[in-house]
């Protein structure tokens, strides 16, 4: 049985995800009044930063495949 995701699938969802999150965590700064939503500020930019590393990561295995046949 073969896994129905590529390896080019899980980057390009990472990719998306870490966009989203850190634009949502970049909204939520005290600067624009959003000062009631019950989201953690800190813990979203956390995981924001997690995904957004976890993405390069899968950038870097990438280009190791394309230089090292």
């Amino acid at each position: 049985m073969q896994f129905p995701l590529s390896f080019w699938d899980i980057s390009l969802w990472l990719a998306v995800t870490a966009i989203i999150l850190l634009t949502t965590s970049e909204l939520l700064s005290p600067y624009y009044g959003k000062t009631n939503i019950l989201i953690e500020k800190r813990r979203l930019t956390a995981v924001a930063l997690t995904v957004g590393l976890l993405f390069m990561f899968t950038v870097f295995i990438r280009v190791y495949q394309i230089i090292v046949p």
